[in-house]
């Protein structure tokens, strides 16, 4: 059985882990983040290591400050919101794309990552890629991918990974004779 101080701790703990974690993705300091919020600096420094808890108020001023919602910071996970099951995979097009995508991961307001299976038919080229994510990670799992990025090309095979900025111009291209397929992650602008 967990003591209530054992409880604390860990609710104390979750929190400044996940304070910190959206903090440093946004690039903030913490002096930044006093201002934003206006939660003192060394408040939020403890809050960070979990030797405070901050008030609903608190919390709230800080979640508006980094631009996510309050429940990002107390919700607890449940199968439903933290495992997607192989059965439930559903592949989707878009218009002028003969690539199919299949999202691996459970659909949320607050996610930090955004995964998909991506699907590209032999010779499928998708000239410019445009997506909302700040960074993007390829895992080529069959065949081959060509990623172009700002005018130089890697051949990515089977096995071969990726990872850059989105704001860095690219494009994929299947050369392969046979259907590539590919896990794509994300991680998507928090505003």
């Amino acid at each position: 059985m967990v003591s209530p101080l054992d409880n604390k701790a860990v609710v104390a703990a979750t929190i400044g882990n996940r304070v910190r974690g959206v903090r440093q993705r946004l690039q903030l300091t913490l002096q930044d983040l006093a201002t934003a919020s206006g939660v003192s600096k060394p408040f939020l420094s403890q809050v960070e290591r979990g030797m405070a808890t901050p008030s609903i108020v608190t919390l709230s001023a800080i979640a508006k400050a980094m631009g996510v919602t309050l429940q990002y910071f107390v919700e607890t996970q449940d199968e439903e919101q933290a495992v997607f099951r192989r059965d439930d995979l559903k592949f989707f097009g878009f218009a002028g794309s003969a690539n199919q995508f299949g999202r691996l991961t459970n659909a949320g307001t607050n996610r930090l990552l955004d995964a998909q299976l991506v699907r590209m038919p032999a010779g499928e080229t998708t000239p410019v890629v445009m997506t909302s994510a700040v960074e993007e990670f390829m895992y080529v799992m069959s065949g081959e991918v060509s990623l172009t990025l700002e005018g130089r090309t890697f051949v990515l095979q089977a096995g071969d990974t990726a990872h850059y900025e989105s704001s860095v111009p690219h494009a994929w291209v299947n050369t392969a004779d046979e259907e590539s397929v590919f896990v794509w992650v994300g991680t998507p602008k928090l505003f």
